[in-house]
């Protein structure tokens, strides 16, 4: 089952601020363990939310509204993508985190083509999906 760890924003990520060397280092490491392991299938850190947008649909009206975004604790710093056995070795994972104080990270399931109950063509696309998934959602190697 997959999980996304979802890394909240602090003051600092938001201001741009790049992490230490010996941060780097440490999530380089923690990023490794996850490759080893055959879980990680994928990681980013994203750009502050000054280089961002925000797109609210209403109707045929598409509002567009440029970062950056205010509440931090709202916005998302990173990510990591993984498929483990369930949610107890997912969170093992997250205890794992290299993170200090302060940081934030929410761990959240993600679908499966099998949770949707779908008929017609809306099922031929999840199948469509799934096959793009198994062909292209591995775990990364080295």
């Amino acid at each position: 089952m997959r999980f996304m760890i979802l890394v909240k924003a602090t003051p600092e990520s938001e201001a741009g601020a790049m992490p230490a060397s010996d941060a780097l280092v440490a999530m380089g490491r923690y990023n490794e363990a996850l490759i080893d392991a055959g879980v990680l299938l994928h990681g980013e850190g994203l750009m502050a939310s000054g280089k961002g947008v925000r797109l609210r649909f209403d109707g045929n009206r598409l509002t567009l509204t440029e970062g950056p975004f205010p509440q931090t604790s709202e916005l998302l710093a990173g990510f990591w993508l993984i498929d483990v056995k369930s949610r107890d070795e997912a969170l093992a994972w997250c205890r794992r985190l290299p993170f200090e104080s302060g940081e934030e990270i929410e761990l959240r399931q993600v679908f499966e083509t099998a949770d949707f109950v779908a008929e017609g063509s809306a099922r031929d696309h999840l199948q469509r999906e799934q096959s793009w998934r198994d062909q292209t959602q591995r775990p990364l190697t080295r």
